[in-house]
């Protein structure tokens, strides 16, 4: 009895030692199969894992890896995920300009989407676009592959596109402010307006007199 209730006295000690501190990425599990590798004394069975990580900040990475248990494999496309990292440069809440990129059958398209339209995507890619923080884009898987792998690396492909000349050039548009044109108002109708009792009135300027004929 005297081991049991220490047991729980340290179970309660470490819950009440507090949450947990904040993970500097966040992951999502992509694909999830299992594998098997025909050798010559017989199959030998394996997980295969593929990982989307990012900090919603602009850097978003992903791994794929194989392992005899599936968190051995998580694990493993975890730090592999780490390695990979890139940056997404985002301007004006939103992708700086359109790009088409192809990885073997997966071929995609990028474009930019105007603020309060989120990210129109599907499965893999709005995934990835999630985890890197973009708030508007939309993107289009146009080759013909339900390959979830292929589809994350044509996505990181398009992701890696971006000239840093249509960047700068995209950062400078959305710095200027527009310019308002002012309206040009008539001399003559300013000077012919009288105010009669809170009311404005406008002349009607008079009509000329034809001149008589002299005889």
């Amino acid at each position: 009895m005297a081991e049991q209730n220490k047991r729980r006295d340290n179970k309660s000690k470490s819950r009440d030692r507090g949450e947990r501190e904040p993970q500097e990425f966040e992951q999502q599990i992509v694909d999830l199969a299992r594998v098997t590798r025909v050798t010559k004394g017989g199959k030998q069975l394996s997980f295969r894992a593929t990982l989307v990580i990012g900090d919603k900040k602009g850097r978003v990475g992903y791994g794929t890896e194989k392992g005899g248990d599936v968190q051995i494999a998580v694990e493993k496309a975890l730090r592999k995920a780490k390695k990979n990292l890139i940056t997404v440069p985002i301007v004006n809440e939103t992708i700086p300009h359109q790009v088409l990129a192809k990885f073997k059958a997966g071929k995609i398209l990028m474009k930019p989407a105007p603020k309060g339209s989120g990210i129109i995507a599907g499965s893999a890619v709005r995934t990835v676009l999630e985890l890197a923080g973009v708030p508007n884009a939309s993107a289009k898987m146009v080759g013909k592959t339900n390959n979830k792998i292929t589809n994350v690396k044509a996505a990181f492909d398009a992701l890696g596109m971006f000239l840093p000349e249509a960047v700068a050039k995209a950062k400078a548009r959305s710095a200027r402010t527009p310019r308002v044109t002012p309206v040009a108002v008539s001399p003559i109708v300013i000077e012919e307006e009288e105010t009669f009792k809170g009311k404005t009135t406008t002349k009607k300027p008079a009509a000329k007199k034809p001149a008589a004929k002299k005889a």
